[in-house]
């Protein structure tokens, strides 16, 4: 096992990794900017390094500070959380020539997958179902046009070395796809320094499914079932369930199967989430997420895994000791991911909350690195913490997951609790009738204004 892991996060994750860490004996070092000088994870961990100022390029993304700092503390791991350098494989590698292990998967499996286009690819080598599209990246306004209009219109335009909706755009008609695709490199290019895009068919009603996966790195994974991750803003994920409201016990068995041989077969490293669109009784792949997800606690809540502890084992070169045959799901999981932003117009909200009062009772779990006097900065995500509820049924999950939302107290900021508060009483979200583009529709038909 490891010496001492340096966490190279912030927030709530920070926190999380910490507390895995302490269960395990293993010393903490929290890396901190400026801004962060009071936060919670710094006051935990057993040591702290500041890495430079507010903005996340001079410190949380510095990479000689942060290997600096394992220097200065003996750091002999590093945990990257979420977000950040979680899946840079660049600094997994400069770490490993440095002789720190970083707490992820191998770096040419993190960078397969970064590459959009390679790891659909790569996932349709491997057997795994991917929505229909083209085979690498267009180049022409012409090529574009023949593929869109193979595939039958609308199409979805999408950055190669994109994620998080920038880069992507819909076409409904060949008069649209001139212009989708100018503008999806432009964001491209800005956001991601590379202007490559490539073309899908464009599913009008699916959800977003996510498989999560553990291997160890020696030819051995298992899954750990799905998630629901369709109600999203602007491709963001806003509350995510396990398990599906969609799915029965043996289409999950079947593509958490089919997702498990395949990290089996190219010997993947860590935890990581499979995501697929589904439609119509079918899974699409649309992209594989190399790092621990925000979302993680639903599965944790459903299988009483500890994912960040597992992670870390097979890390340090620890072989799987659980079976696919052990993991158990029991009840359901639901989160609500709670920011500091307005609940109508999303417009961001830092500032210092005068009064915090987190839910209780039983099924009920707060992953938050806030309190009360706590300011929250300006320069890095909105995310106040995440809300999830545990019930034997869907049903007592949802009647729970109501009453800690009327619990949840946060003065001097606003923050999305509005939005979770009405969401749960609206009859499609009882009755697990959503998609991805259904919170959209909510939200543009004044759903949180009536």
């Amino acid at each position: 096992m490891f010496d001492k892991i340096l966490i190279a996060n912030r927030g709530e994750i920070a926190l999380r990794v910490l507390r895995a860490c302490k269960e395990l004996g293993i010393p903490t070092v929290a890396v901190h900017s400026t801004a962060d000088a009071d936060a919670m994870h710094v006051r935990f961990a057993d040591e702290s390094v500041c890495i430079g100022p507010p903005a996340a390029k001079d410190s949380y993304l510095n990479v000689p500070s942060i290997l600096s700092a394992c220097e200065i503390t003996g750091a002999d791991a590093v945990h990257p959380g979420y977000g950040f350098l979680s899946e840079n494989a660049r600094f997994a590698e400069i770490l490993a020539d440095h002789g720190v292990q970083f707490i992820g998967p191998k770096a040419e499996h993190i960078r397969l997958m970064g590459d959009k286009i390679e790891a659909k690819r790569t996932a349709k080598k491997l057997g795994i179902p991917v929505v229909p599209g083209s085979e690498g990246g267009v180049g022409s306004d012409q090529e574009a046009a023949k593929i869109a209009g193979d595939l039958g219109y609308p199409v979805l335009i999408k950055a190669a070395a994109g994620g998080g909706g920038r880069g992507m755009k819909v076409a409904r008609n060949a008069g649209e796809l001139s212009v989708a695709l100018s503008t999806a490199r432009a964001e491209a290019k800005a956001a991601f320094g590379d202007d490559a895009v490539y073309i899908e068919k464009y599913l009008e009603r699916p959800r977003h499914i996510e498989i999560q996966v553990l291997g160890d790195g020696k030819g051995d994974a298992i899954h750990m079932g799905e998630r629901d991750c369709s109600l999203q803003r602007r491709h963001q994920k806003v509350w995510e369930e396990g398990h599906s409201p969609a799915l029965n016990a043996s289409s999950r068995d079947a593509i958490g199967e089919t997702v498990a041989k395949a990290m089996r077969e190219i010997g993947y490293l860590g935890v990581g989430t499979v995501e697929f669109l589904y439609e119509d009784g079918k899974f699409y792949f649309i992209e594989m997420n190399t790092r621990i997800q925000v979302e993680h606690p639903v599965t944790e809540m459903i299988t009483d895994i500890d994912l960040i502890f597992e992670q870390i084992r097979v890390a340090a070169g620890t072989p799987l000791t659980i079976k696919q045959s052990d993991v158990k799901f029991h009840g359901h999981a639901i989160e609500c991911r709670i920011n500091a932003e307005n609940p109508v117009s999303f417009r961001p909200s830092p500032g210092k909350i005068l009064h915090y009062h987190p839910p209780g009772g039983l099924g009920v779990r707060i992953d938050s690195a806030v309190y009360q006097g706590y300011t929250i900065p300006p320069y890095y995500d909105s995310l106040v913490g995440k809300l999830i509820v545990h019930g034997k049924t869907r049903t007592e999950c949802l009647m729970r997951l109501k009453r800690a939302l009327d619990e949840v107290v946060v003065d001097g900021i606003e923050t999305t609790l509005p939005l979770f508060r009405a969401l749960v009483r609206e009859t499609d979200i009882i009755d697990g009738n959503y998609h991805i583009h259904w919170l959209e529709q909510f939200l543009a038909r004044g759903g949180m204004e009536s």
